[in-house]
């Protein structure tokens, strides 16, 4: 259960890249996910879920407008991989396995940026533009990044 919260995790930051650190930023906060004084406890600090979910706010603001670089450029891509492993790396300390989770986290994130790209096209193509096709992404990354926090064990 755990390997597959962490790959689902990163599926989220290949949509999104921060929201799923802010995701399980507030988990470790709420006490959902213990990290203990593991190198990722800072994310479970006061502030920090704060700071993540601007920067995730931030993130479904720009992705809106048409000056965004595509999600697959090595910047962006390199980010959605990070984001899904550290994220990912949370879930599995919190279930014991962080290299599993680590690992699962950044493919699922390699999964998220391709396939979330592929299903995105394929909206905006049947809607006639992309407006509506991000905005269902972004329901889709923070109903999911919810659904994977609230399912933690």
């Amino acid at each position: 259960m755990i390997i597959t919260l962490a790959l689902l995790i990163g599926v989220i930051a290949g949509l999104r890249a921060m929201t799923a650190p802010a995701a399980i930023s507030w988990a470790a906060y709420l006490g959902w996910l213990n990290l203990g004084d593991s190198w990722l406890a800072f994310l479970g600090y006061a502030f920090t879920p704060w700071i993540l979910s601007l920067l995730a706010i931030g993130e479904l603001i720009t992705d809106q407008l048409p000056s965004t670089p595509s999600r697959k450029v090595p910047v962006q891509f390199g980010a959605r991989i990070v984001m899904g492993a550290v994220s990912g790396a949370a879930i599995g300390i919190g279930g014991g396995a962080l290299i599993a989770g680590l690992i699962a986290g950044a493919i699922g994130a390699v999964i998220g940026t391709y396939g979330g790209a592929y299903v995105r096209s394929k909206l905006a193509a049947s809607f006639g533009q992309d407006r509506p096709a991000a905005l269902i992404e972004d329901a889709v990354a923070i109903i999911g990044a919810y659904l994977i926090i609230a399912a933690l064990p």
